[in-house]
């Protein structure tokens, strides 16, 4: 295939599509976060993905864990970690069983901002993908996003 091949050509413009959408949606509710809670949309994901550990098996994620889960380098999710961590969102422990690891809890203030800040999320969510819907370029991606949440 050419660079000018015109299956490369289309496979540039849905992933060009793609990144726009996830740009405007991630930019809606990182203002929303912002203004009412205080929380950038990286902050929330962590809150969110570490709120969801249990105690038992495989319960607690390692930092490369929780980094590949909020789309970040283990540096920028250790500063991220940190921040949160100044704040009282997190805490953070030795692992018993491995000296050498570290775990990373919500603490109770954290869960309670993540309540609250959960149905912010979930509105500038929907008014995003709202928003793009009526976009011709989008809604296709739109239609692709809703149909994941779908009940199977």
């Amino acid at each position: 295939m050419t660079a000018t091949d015109p299956a490369l050509t289309a496979l540039a413009q849905g992933w060009c599509a793609l990144s726009l959408l996830h740009g405007r949606i991630e930019a809606h509710i990182e203002r929303a976060l912002q203004s009412a809670h205080d929380l950038s949309v990286r902050e929330y994901s962590l809150l969110d993905v570490l709120s969801r550990q249990h105690n038992g098996e495989g319960g607690h994620l390692q930092m490369k864990q929780v980094a590949d889960a909020v789309v970040l380098s283990q540096s920028a999710t250790t500063r991220l970690v940190t921040r949160l961590e100044d704040r009282g969102l997190l805490s953070r422990y030795l692992c018993p069983t491995d000296r050498r690891g570290i775990y990373t809890d919500v603490t109770d203030a954290g869960l309670h901002l993540l309540d609250q800040a959960r149905p912010t999320n979930d509105k500038a969510l929907r008014e995003a993908l709202d928003d793009a819907a009526r976009n011709p370029e989008l809604a296709p991606l739109v239609r692709v996003v809703e149909s994941l949440a779908a009940p199977a």
